[in-house]
Parts: C-alpha cells; structure tokens; sequence
C-alpha cells in the first residue's frame, strides 16, 4: 500500500488485483482505493483463459475502475517473465503495454516477479519500451531480489531513463501479503517460490540509500527511512531482509570509533602532524 509522500500528505491507496479480475474490481473499485494493480501478464500461462479472453476482461475492469473513479495498471512481468513459463519476448511485452494503453490503463508495473532478470536485459528493455512510449511517468520498474542482483537492475532501468521504482520496507510482499485500508486480507494461495523467505520486492531502505550516494535527487529522508525499516522488523519480529538498516549510510567522516588508539599520541612523539600521511 502507498500511503504517504515523503513530506507527508496523502498518496493514493494501491489495491493489486491478482485474483479473479471481475469479481476483485467489484471489491476494490468502492471507497478506499484509488490505484488497481491488474495482475494481468504477458505470459498467458498463468491463466486458464484464452488470451482474448483475458484482453477482454481486462478491458471491462478498466472501465468498472474509470466509473468508479480508480485508475488501473497493469504487469506485463517484461525484463524475466515468470517462472510458470520462463522469460517473456521483449517485444511481446512491448506490444502488451501498448494495448494495455490503449484500451484506458493508466500506467504500467514492468515487473520481474521472480527476480531472474539480468542488468543488460533490463536496460535493452528499458531502452526499447521507452523508444516506443517515451512518457516515463506511464512507467514503473518493479523488481524482485533472489539472487542479490536487483540493484544492478535498478541501476541499469535508471541509466535507460526510468525514474518510477516500487519497493517495500524490508523486502515484504508477495501474493499471500496483501493489505487494504492497513488490513491484511487474503492472497491468490500459493507462491511460484519454493522457499517462502525469496517473496518480497526490493528493499525501500536500501534502494533508496543506493539512489542517494549516487546524487540523485528523491525527496525522502533517508535516516527517518531506515529507523522505519527497524521499526518494521520490531513489528514483524523477526530479521527482515534490508542490510542499510544495519550498516546505514556511507560516513565519509570514516568510522573513528573503530581507528588505532593510540595513534595520535604515537604521531605525537613523533613529531607528525595529525592529518600527516607519510614520513617527511
């Protein structure tokens, strides 16, 4: 759920719909949510239906959600594919957004749902989607960690001019994780994981640290983001997976509390000058 800016006010409510689409945007087209996210993939084995089926359906969620006054994206799970059927064709994701455009969605979650996605992918995707629809606020980066290679996608989408990411304090999430109005309500049943620790999205905490000693402008404070990343794992009670929690932000002052003691008076008697790197 996306609730507050980094300076505090309100963001839209996100519902993901990943379930039976018709019957879950009657649910969540009422009050409380103003973004649907439409499990909607470019991989059609994941679904019993007919792929025309599934345009088509899509199509008539899109115009209960507009009715309704709720925007609605969509996944088409593009750098990796999902692991039911293995890596979705680029230009057949390219062609997906683009119908997803054009029958009224609002924007799109390029997704790598199952975290296999490689940073040269990533950005040839990128780059591509972008050459086709340059508009990048239509576009969401959304990738998982499984293999401790996310940032370098992260790093790979920004450098082909993505600037929209989703991520989740502590890596949480995952199809049984669900919450709306700050309620956990019921998944979509099984995960296509095997160990149910590798569910999650990106850090948030570590993303955004990442993002900031690159210079990148962001708008969040980043401290108040990994005291609330701590907070998390105090909620949950158990480690969860962000790594800036523990080891915070580059110091460029150095860690003093870890120098040689005695040093300085060893300089001293030495007749060096404290900031002294080599003997005169």
């Amino acid at each position: 759920m996306k609730d507050v800016t980094p300076d505090g006010h309100h963001h839209p409510r996100t519902l993901p719909w990943t379930g039976p689409i018709a019957q879950k945007t009657r649910r969540g087209s009422g009050p409380g949510a103003d973004d649907g996210v439409h499990g909607r993939t470019a991989s059609f084995c994941q679904f019993r239906h007919h792929p025309a089926q599934l345009l088509e359906r899509g199509e008539r969620c899109i115009q209960k959600c507009s009715d309704a006054g709720v925007s609605k994206c969509a996944a088409p799970c593009p750098p990796s594919g999902v692991s039911y059927h293995g890596a979705t064709a680029l230009k057949d994701a390219v062609k997906f957004t683009r119908h997803w455009l054009d029958i009224g969605g609002s924007d799109i979650e390029h997704a790598d749902h199952d975290g296999s996605a490689s940073a040269p992918e990533v950005y040839r995707y990128f780059s591509m989607i972008l050459d086709e629809i340059p508009d990048t606020a239509l576009h969401i980066a959304h990738f998982h960690e499984t293999k401790r290679v996310a940032s370098a996608s992260t790093l790979a989408a920004l450098q082909a001019g993505i600037c929209h990411f989703e991520c989740t304090l502590g890596g949480l999430g995952g199809q049984p994780a669900n919450f709306l109005d700050d309620r956990p309500i019921k998944g979509t049943g099984d995960y296509y994981y095997d160990d149910p620790r590798y569910v999650g999205l990106v850090c948030l905490e570590d993303t955004l640290v990442q993002i900031d000693e690159m210079g990148i402008e962001h708008g969040y404070d980043v401290d108040r983001i990994l005291w609330l990343g701590r907070q998390m794992e105090r909620t949950v009670g158990h480690r969860l997976r962000s790594e800036a929690i523990i080891n915070g932000r580059t110091l460029t002052e150095g860690h003093m509390e870890y120098a040689r003691p005695g040093l300085a008076k060893l300089k001293e008697k030495l007749g060096e000058a404290p900031d002294q790197k080599f003997p005169e």
